[in-house]
């Protein structure tokens, strides 16, 4: 049985716009991020089980399409070490701009629709503002 289709409008809707800002800091401190440097993207990926391998290998070609795109710095795909089903996807782009668009993007919609029957359960995308992240370029 195929995983329920899943939205990805829904997050979009749920990313901030670019210089929305963020008000955090150590101990009631706030300090206020203007403008995003970095916008971060952690989608987790649930496996049917026995279908770990085809997902890593429909995401892992996701992830050699996407650096390939201007505004990514970089995405790397990771499997979980105590959950065996479970792999993540951390994208970083320039702005939360690029990244919810990135989202319509033909290698997104690719994936999606070759994962879709590879998954236990729809994924879970958010989008992170950059506290303390590094781009290696």
């Amino acid at each position: 049985m195929p995983c329920p289709k899943y939205d990805t409008d829904s997050v979009k809707a749920s990313f901030p716009q670019t210089g929305a800002g963020l008000r955090t800091g150590p101990e009631g401190a706030e300090a206020i991020v203007a403008d995003l440097e970095l916008a971060v993207v952690i989608g987790s990926f649930e496996a049917r089980t026995g279908r770990q391998a085809d997902l890593a290998a429909v995401l892992a070609k996701y992830v050699v399409l996407t650096r390939r795109q201007p505004p990514c710095r970089n995405v790397d795909l990771v499997a979980s070490g105590s959950n065996p089903g479970r792999l993540v996807v951390i994208e970083k782009w320039e702005s939360a701009d690029d990244a919810r668009a990135h989202l319509d993007a033909a290698e997104t919609v690719e994936m999606a629709h070759a994962a879709r029957d590879l998954l236990a359960a729809p994924p879970d995308l958010d989008l992170y503002e950059s506290i303390s992240a590094q781009d290696l370029e």
